[in-house]
């Protein structure tokens, strides 16, 4: 029971490999136990172990002292028992029943003669990866996975069974559904199933009636008090702040602002703390009416801001006002955001504090997962109040647009790795010699790259499957069309396929701004330390 091995993921992560799934869940409790210096979740999988940091030195620092760390099998704990109810009515359940030798009806048996251990999350919140007491049901996944899976499937792929909290796209064989509710935020833990709990299924003799529970707050409040009244919410508006954290190990992504750089800058202009929530507003176009006396700023994508006065004001006319600046949107008035050039998304600040309630400590919308509150629309109304810690206002500062080169081609930095090594040594050089384009098929979850000029995919040198495992943010992860995602803010928090490399972390605000059409590259960072210090 050992650690094999320790990557750097990026700027701010670690990927560390174990000899087995019992020292994985060993060194799992014992983070959790006893946290690192600056360490902000951890990711537990099959074979490996994530463990996210605050900075680039705490992330540094882990990696000299992980290998040196001493696992105990007694650090595992056991959780609480559930019992879930099953209506073994599956679209895969007769395969499975041909693939094990056991039939339907011995499927059914197995799957109901044995306790289940949680042995780690992933992939949805609330989805638990269960391991039996047996091997007995051990098959493999779906040749063609489904587009969705209706929620409440219960599943096996592999050695695991599972339950799907919310509908989705999944490759695992359906064996049966249950109407429990895995994911509740109306629940003091949101997650029914925790790492390390057991798990009994029961077999109901009769089909259960499925009951999604709310994972986002659907409404915002009835125009009351002051703040701002959505009258136009363009293409997409969504609530962002700096995010959640700690809750990767229940499926849930930290989710936040794409582009941070631009919401601390809108945040900092208007006094504001650089953690508030701003709204992010996908192409720049947007109208919002004040009510009440406001103190605004616009930063991120090009836009042109104009003011028109309210109702029955002779004394002002329709103003232009400039962006990376603060400036005053008076009651009545109307702001109109009209995209102009550079840039993705625009970030507008509201000087105060947006009074809707957090989910999860957070008022980030992760529009994976369906966690925080639901995108603004037209007639949303966002109350605002004036904390007594407010700063001073800001003064006008440059843009944080990332700029294309002579060419007209943006850069972007990585670090390689965590799995570089599934694409020989030539891989890394053909990623970074290589233009890319980024494709009309991106969103805040990955910027998805296409092959640009005389560019090609890139191509595996190991066969078979990555067991999934936890991913950073910035991942560039390959899938088997070899182009590929660029891991932004709302990304899944494990998957599986490999990262050939890993954008910075100074540069994913850079990321977050390149619209479709945009030539990219990559180029390796002064400071790559993949593997440094990690042969333990």
């Amino acid at each position: 029971m050992s650690i094999t091995a320790v990557h750097a993921a990026g700027s701010h992560d670690v990927l560390v490999e174990l000899d087995d799934l019992e020292s994985v869940l060993s060194l799992d409790a014992l983070l959790q136990a006893q946290p690192l210096p600056g360490q902000r979740d951890v990711l537990a999988a099959a074979a490996t172990l994530m463990v996210k940091f605050e900075n680039v030195e705490q992330a540094r620092q882990a990696r000299q002292l992980l290998p040196k760390l001493t696992l105990n099998t007694a650090a595992a704990t056991t959780g609480k028992l559930v019992t879930i109810e099953v209506y073994y009515d599956g679209a895969d359940l007769e395969t499975v029943g041909e693939l094990t030798g056991l039939g339907a009806q011995g499927v059914i048996n197995a799957h109901t003669g044995q306790q289940w251990r949680a042995t780690f999350g992933g992939f949805a919140p609330g989805f638990a990866y269960l391991l039996g007491e047996n091997t007995d049901l051990q098959v493999p996944r779906r040749e063609s996975p489904r587009t969705q899976v209706p929620t409440g499937s219960v599943a096996l792929a592999g050695e695991y069974s599972a339950v799907y909290p919310r509908q989705s796209p999944g490759g695992w064989q359906l064996i049966g559904h249950t109407n429990v509710a895995l994911w509740d935020l109306g629940r003091e833990n949101p997650a029914l199933i925790r790492p390390q709990d057991r798990v009994q299924f029961i077999a109901s003799r009769q089909a259960l009636t499925v009951k999604t529970a709310a994972s986002a707050a659907t409404e915002t409040e009835a125009p009351t008090g002051t703040g701002l009244a959505i009258l136009d919410s363009g293409l997409q508006s969504l609530l962002q702040d700096t995010g959640r954290q700690g809750f990767g190990g229940l499926g849930v992504p930290a989710s936040g602002a794409a582009d941070l750089a631009s919401l601390h800058q809108a945040n900092r202009l208007v006094g504001n703390t650089a953690d508030s929530a701003c709204i992010e507003n996908l192409t720049g176009r947007m109208s919002l009416l004040a009510h009440g006396d406001q103190v605004l700023a616009v930063c991120g994508a090009e836009a042109r801001l104009v003011i028109t006065p309210a109702a029955g004001d002779d004394l002002r006319a329709e103003r232009e006002v400039c962006m990376d600046a603060p400036f005053a949107l008076l009651d009545g008035e109307r702001l109109d955001l009209e995209p102009t050039g550079n840039g993705l998304r625009s970030y507008l600040s509201i000087r105060g504090k947006i009074q809707l309630p957090r989910i999860l400590g957070s008022l980030s919308t992760d529009t994976l997962s369906g966690v925080g509150p639901a995108p603004l629309m037209d007639g949303s109304f966002l109350p605002v109040s004036l904390p007594e810690n407010l700063q001073i206002v800001g003064q006008g500062e440059p843009s944080t647009l990332p700029r294309p080169d002579a060419e007209g081609c943006y850069v972007l930095r990585v670090q390689a790795g965590p799995r570089d090594d599934w694409f020989g040594p030539a891989g890394l050089p053909k990623l970074l010699d290589q233009r890319w384009l980024v494709t009309s098929e991106s969103n805040r979850i990955g910027v998805r790259l296409g092959a640009e000029g005389d560019a090609s995919a890139l191509e595996r040198v190991r066969s078979g499957e990555l067991s999934s495992e936890g991913v950073a943010l910035g991942s560039l992860q390959v899938p088997p069309s070899g182009l590929p995602v660029l891991f932004l803010a709302d990304h899944p928090v494990t998957g599986g396929y490999p990262v050939i490399a890993t954008v910075i972390a100074e540069d994913l605000s850079a990321a977050a701004q390149l619209p479709p059409g945009s030539q990219l590259r990559f180029e390796l960072s002064e400071s790559t330390p993949s593997t440094e210090g990690s042969q333990a």
